[in-house]
């Protein structure tokens, strides 16, 4: 929230300043623009920013709306952009709702145009450095000693026979997944291989894949929980937004989950050296299929130095619910599959979100000096002077 803290406080000015725009008194626009953010992650903060509004700004807000577009192009492409189009989207319909819509023409064109600039500002995700490129080399590395540290990885979560479906890489098959088939194997979770070959990130996949979900709940009488790893994440959401009913959650590993449209990667030209064709001549729909963010529970994987994807295209929106999740490992792209850290955080939150649970009540406190997320709180605790072992227990 301190990062995008400025964004808040611009956007919530903003959509505050729409309602006055529309006759609605400057108490009830903030009332209005609040419950838009209940269950809102930020929720407290927002309120707080929401509050100090004291002035009616409805005759600014061209000017707002160019200063929040601004902030989000300084900011960068984020996926959490969407949370506030949403929000947008979602007060202009509250207002203008039961009333004759071209009495709502400059309202729209407000909204519109908000969205547009949000969708441009997210084309702008750049291809990973050279240097993320030149060090998913260390993968060799990560393959080798994951047969030494294996044997030391915790087992404490307890899997149940809960089903659990893992779909490997783009250009990989059932062995990429075999280490995290092992260890959730080894934890009691069912799994299950994909068994179609190499991944070749093509829709005729879908209907294979479609059957191979139906069978696996028809035999266990409860959903599945689907771990994608790379192009594999694609599919696991494709089958989450389609069959919702049959999936319990999706668990992606340095997948483009955000989609594919406008990505840029070094892979690029084998992606349409083995297909073909290029990324946007792909089947439209199949691909359209990645845009709506599934209704179950979503954790997404990723390494801010992984060399193949752009690690923005990784995350979906955690704002836009709480049981969407993003967590940050170290390591590289192609070593993900031999990841410690990896194997730890999907059991953990294959668990977690089963239970209903959160990941620090099933992951132990030595578990998270593995993760940037750990690190960074820890710098933050040593510039605010706060203690450490506070750290440790959020």
């Amino acid at each position: 929230m301190e990062e995008t803290q400025i964004l808040y406080k611009i956007f919530t000015r903003l959509a505050t300043a729409l309602s006055v725009l529309n006759g609605i008194s400057l108490k009830e626009a903030k009332k209005l623009t609040s419950l838009q953010f209940k269950e809102h992650p930020f929720e407290k903060e927002v309120k707080a920013l929401i509050k100090k509004i004291n002035k009616d700004e409805h005759d600014s807000i061209e000017q707002l709306l160019d200063e929040c577009i601004l902030v989000c192009d300084e900011l960068g492409s984020n996926r959490d952009y969407i949370t506030l189009v949403k929000i947008f989207e979602d007060i202009g319909h509250s207002i203008s709702e039961g009333h004759d819509q071209n009495e709502y023409k400059y309202t729209n064109s407000i909204i519109d145009r908000f969205k547009k600039e949000i969708a441009t500002i997210n084309k702008k995700i750049p291809l990973p450095p050279l240097f993320n490129i030149l060090m998913e080399s260390r993968s060799v590395i990560e393959w080798s000693s994951i047969y030494c540290l294996y044997p030391f990885i915790p087992k404490r979560i307890k899997g149940k026979g809960k089903p659990v479906l893992l779909i490997p890489p783009y250009l990989g098959d059932d062995f990429s997944t075999s280490f995290v088939r092992k260890y959730l194997k080894s934890l009691g979770f069912t799994t299950y291989k994909w068994e179609l070959g190499f991944n070749m990130v093509k829709s005729h996949y879908i209907p294979r894949l479609e059957e191979k979900l139906a069978d696996i709940y028809q035999l266990h009488q409860e959903k599945v929980s689907i771990v994608g790893w790379s192009g594999g994440g694609i599919f696991a959401k494709i089958m989450a937004n389609r069959h919702p009913n049959q999936v319990e959650q999706i668990l992606t590993i340095g997948s483009p989950i955000w989609g594919v449209m406008d990505m840029k990667t070094p892979v690029y030209g084998l992606l349409q050296f083995f297909r073909g064709k290029s990324l946007k001549e792909r089947n439209e729909r199949f691909l359209a299929e990645l845009e709506p963010i599934p209704k179950v529970p979503i954790t997404c994987i990723y390494t801010k130095t992984d060399g193949l994807i752009p690690w923005k295209h990784c995350m979906e929106a955690a704002t836009y619910r709480k049981d969407i999740k993003n967590i940050e490992v170290y390591g590289s792209h192609t070593g993900m599959g031999a990841n410690a850290s990896v194997l730890l955080v999907t059991a953990n939150m294959l668990s977690a979100n089963i239970q209903g649970k959160k990941i620090r009540d099933v992951g132990s406190n030595i578990e998270r000096f593995l993760y940037p997320n750990f690190w960074n709180k820890a710098v933050k605790a040593l510039k605010t002077k706060k203690p450490i072992v506070q750290v440790i227990k959020e």
